[in-house]
């Protein structure tokens, strides 16, 4: 498998080692082995989503492609008007409403409402009481980063570090994207998604995959997208009381 050009053949024995990779990222002593093991992950794109289908099924797998640009982007974009007034916040606002073709110079419409969401559910502090709070605007460089098409992966790793799975879009600007990349365990992993939606389908997806936890800062931000969008362990997580009211309001329909 590590060495045939073949790619159904590589999806083919993904899926019979499935258990036994799912054995190696629950455990302690072989999680940060898994891309060393089974490094088709590095050059095979789409085969985070076939893992989560395994997870989950497909009705399950389909439903934040499905359910967030004709639900809950919208939502989240009307939501946002009433908070406080920023010029950060403006500009996603204005960038999430984007029509095509646009000249804004912001991300496009659906990363700048993922965006959003993130200052209606902010970073919570946790632990002791004078612990730093971060920002939305902070938290944001855990969900996507951008890099300028030309400029070495390797070398912008190694300057950012970060132990919880991110986006990395690579074009000329954050309009024009070319390529996506899951970041997981500091290891570029190809996304098969030709949109940013879809490449943060399969960004919020690698959490499970590889049994990575949340980045604290994105604790309220992912728990929503899982029990809202997702309805993955739905009324069972732990949620803060925020995460809660959101999602009970937004699928209720109330605006």
């Amino acid at each position: 498998m590590k060495h045939t050009s073949d790619e159904t053949v590589v999806r083919e024995k993904m899926k019979i080692t499935f258990q036994y990779r799912q054995a190696m990222v629950h455990s302690p002593e072989k999680s940060l082995d898994v891309l060393d093991m089974f490094p088709r992950f590095l050059d095979t794109p789409g085969l985070i989503e076939q893992d989560f289908l395994l997870l989950f099924g497909e009705e399950i797998s389909g439903k934040f492609l499905a359910k967030w640009p004709t639900y809950f982007k919208q939502r989240v974009i009307n939501d946002s008007k009433g908070l406080s007034s920023s010029h950060h916040i403006e500009e996603l606002i204005k960038d999430a409403q984007r029509e095509p073709g646009d000249d804004s110079t912001g991300w496009d419409s659906d990363i700048s409402a993922l965006l959003l969401l993130l200052y209606l559910l902010p970073p919570t502090p946790k632990g002791h009481k004078k612990a730093a709070k971060i920002s939305p605007l902070q938290a944001a460089d855990h969900v996507v980063r951008f890099l300028r098409m030309g400029t070495s992966i390797p070398m912008f790793l190694e300057k950012v570090g970060s132990a919880q799975p991110f986006l990395l879009c690579i074009g000329e600007n954050t309009k024009s994207i070319q390529r996506f990349f899951i970041i997981v365990d500091m290891k570029p992993i190809p996304c098969k998604a030709p949109t940013t939606v879809a490449a943060f389908d399969e960004l919020f997806k690698a959490h499970f995959v590889f049994s990575t936890s949340y980045h604290e800062s994105l604790a309220n931000f992912y728990m929503f997208i899982q029990t809202a969008v997702y309805n993955i362990d739905a009324g069972t997580s732990k949620e803060r009381p925020r995460v809660r009211e959101l999602r009970a309001r937004f699928l209720s329909g109330k605006e």
